[in-house]
């Protein structure tokens, strides 16, 4: 008998809709058969699953996709000379093991055990665990430690407070000494700093032991913020005695040049990008965005190292916020957005009520199902009642679904508004470059779309062209006045990265990331960059042209009508980022076809073997000879079609709107 649910569903799919799922579903299958970097990451996945339970006494979870990729793209840009399978596998299983290890239970304290039972808020971006501190033996300031004090003291014979940490990840603990900013609230009777206090805090500098019975301490650090539970009858006493009287309406300039002094409450609505601030660039800026219970906005400002306290907030979290230093606008040298704005001033002390993530069941779409079992999902078996698989997501306050930890990978049919965490694979139709801010169509087997990308200073992430490949992680989608969905990209955001593997040396450098065609594989219309085994040929009707490139974004720069340098992409340069650079056309022959490409900067100077400056000072005559002396050398080539589409836009290329392939990287073959 039909459930009424397998009847809706048969009513809905109309036939020529089914007909476009198979399509699209069998699109994707295809790409990953002929994929080498989407079948590893799959297989990856499936290995760390498998080991997962063999590891701890209670198994891990599985990595998301997104995890999975940029680990293994971090992996590979160390090893630029290649990597084994092995090797990737390894770095993947010690990092996924790093980030969910548990310490060993047995040796944790009764209220690390007991604190772990109840743990429910989202682990920071930038956590490490104290067991890592022992084995690195080192500790970076942006490093985040989410620790439970164990144990509080003095030093014999001191008035030096010492806390004693731990966390639900490590079997060690470690000492810190406190800042004495804090001193007043780790008062063994009236502090709140006691055993079992949870506490967040970064900036920190290790002391590591000289001695063979030292133990490592952490020195003392500003940047140190106490968690709350409103659930527990002190933390909500304290919170409505402290915090409650004030609010951002209530502040008065002229009572704070009288010496009040205000105690604030507030939700965190957003955490924006460093922003460089000053006269010549010199000083950091991070503006959080809060919320009081009247909803009237403030800004609160970190300046310069002050911003590494960004790494203990997180949106939809509370806020509080003893004796902030109020600045006016008034009185401000420096560019302050509002009237007024709060800081982290000399005697500010923060406070955390942590966000507890609700969970919301997300309807993943149905080109994710493959991966759920050996064979794929297809709208004739959705009539049998197999429906859309479901995963649990974090959602914030304001509807935003993070998938910065989805099993799944992304496609661009997939997306919705308000989506955070994206990370999406695909090749790169458009490009558009105009008055500093950059934009990118992002092209998979299911759809387009553009995505806007915001960079710190200007652009920073090397050669890009059309038809490159490119993963991005950090993604966030929204809705455009036109009711359009855009994608949004901040260079520092969260879990921001951005890889081009078509111009990725270990590409070409590791046979188990690439498949190798032919040329006449190759047609006009093949998406991404694909990897040949091919000859110089033709070389008495090549190109070379030696030019100058912005090194920073790759391409190449002409003399503006007022004789300086501008590069046409970016419209930002400098003398220091120019570099003398080829611009060589040549053709490609393998024993099946024969193809004009272009290149520039070290893809070039890899076929034509000479550095642009060496082929520079040669005589005239012996420019024109060189190129005869290549012929039918032998290289492994990345290609890719960097024909424009016709609705794409934005910029085009310079000197090559002809030519429709692109060596992006090249390396020589004995």
């Amino acid at each position: 008998m039909e459930s009424p649910s397998d009847q809706v569903l048969g009513d809905f799919l109309t036939d020529k809709e089914t007909t476009a799922m198979e399509i699209e579903e069998s699109n994707i299958v295809e790409e990953e058969e002929n994929d080498p970097f989407l079948k590893f990451i799959n297989q990856a996945k499936s290995i760390l699953y498998q080991n997962g339970g063999e590891l701890e006494e209670e198994s891990m979870p599985s990595p998301g996709w997104s995890w999975i990729a940029n680990r293994f793209l971090k992996t590979c840009v160390a090893y630029s000379s290649g990597v084994t399978p092995a090797i990737l596998l390894s770095e993947l299983s010690l990092a996924w093991n790093e980030q969910n290890r548990t310490g060993a239970p047995k040796k944790q304290s009764d209220i690390v055990a007991k604190l772990k039972k109840k743990h429910k808020r989202a682990k920071l971006p930038n956590t490490i665990s104290i067991d890592s501190i022992y084995e690195k033996k080192f500790l970076s300031l942006s490093s985040v430690i989410e620790a439970v004090i164990i144990d509080a003291f003095t030093l014999p014979g001191t008035n030096i407070y010492m806390l004693t940490l731990g966390d639900i990840w490590s079997s060690n603990t470690i000492d810190l000494f406190l800042h004495r900013r804090y001193y007043n609230i780790a008062d063994p009777k009236n502090g709140i700093l006691k055993i079992g206090r949870e506490v967040l805090l970064t900036g920190c500098y290790l002391r590591v032991a000289t001695g063979s019975s030292g133990c490592p301490r952490l020195l003392p650090t500003e940047y140190f913020v106490v968690l709350l539970d409103e659930d527990e009858d002190d933390d909500a006493m304290l919170l409505g005695a402290q915090f409650c009287s004030d609010s951002f309406s209530s502040i008065s300039l002229d009572a704070i040049k009288e010496g009040t002094s205000y105690s604030l409450y507030a939700r965190i609505e957003h955490i924006g990008p460093l922003e460089v601030q000053g006269k010549y660039g010199s000083l950091q800026r991070k503006q959080i965005t809060l919320v009081d219970n009247d909803g009237v906005r403030l800004k609160f400002l970190l300046w310069g190292e002050q911003a590494l306290v960004a790494n203990l907030l997180s949106v939809g979290s509370m806020l509080a916020l003893d004796r902030p230093f109020i600045a006016s606008a008034v009185d401000s040298s420096l560019e302050i957005c509002d009237e007024i704005c709060l800081e982290f001033g000399s005697a500010t002390q923060l406070y955390l009520v942590p966000l507890i993530l609700h969970k919301e069941q997300v309807s993943v779409a149905l080109t994710q199902n493959h991966y759920q079992g050996s064979r794929l999902l297809t709208a004739s078996n959705l009539s049998q009642g197999q429906l859309v698989s479901q995963v649990t997501l974090p959602c914030d306050s304001q509807g935003s679904i993070d998938f910065s930890n989805c099993p799944f990978r992304s496609y661009v049919v997939d997306l919705r508004d308000k989506m955070t965490g994206i990370s999406l694979y695909g090749n790169v139709t458009g490009i558009r470059a105009a008055d500093g801010m950059f934009s990118l169509k992002i092209e998979d087997t299911t759809g387009a779309i553009w995505a806007k990308l915001h960079f710190v200073k200007s652009w920073s992430m090397g050669r890009l062209g059309i038809g490159h490949t490119v993963y991005l992680s950090g993604l966030s989608s929204s809705l455009t006045p036109r009711k359009s969905l855009e994608l949004s990209w901040y260079e520092n955001g969260t879990g921001s990265s951005f890889f081009n593997l078509s111009c990725l040396p270990a590409f070409l450098n590791t046979s188990c990331l690439h498949r190798l065609l032919s040329l006449s594989d190759l047609s006009i219309h093949a998406s991404g960059a694909q990897v040949c085994r091919v000859w110089l040929d033709q070389v008495e009707h090549c190109h070379v042209d030696t030019r100058f490139m912005h090194s920073l974004c790759g391409h190449l720069i002409d003399k503006a009508p007022n004789g300086d340098l501008e590069c046409k992409f970016c419209h930002s340069i400098g003398n220091v980022e120019v570099e003398r650079t080829f611009h060589l056309k040549i053709t490609l022959a393998d024993d099946t076809a024969k193809v004009f490409a272009w290149c520039i900067g070290q893809t070039a100077a890899e076929l034509l073997q000479i550095s642009p400056d060496e082929f520079y000072e040669l005589p005239e005559e012996e420019q024109i000879m060189y190129p005869s002396s290549l012929e039918h050398e032998k290289f492994i080539v990345a290609i890719a079609n960097c024909r424009r589409q016709d609705d794409c836009g934005g910029f085009v290329e310079q000197d090559h709107d002809m030519v429709d392939w692109e060596v992006t990287r090249a390396i020589k073959c004995e």
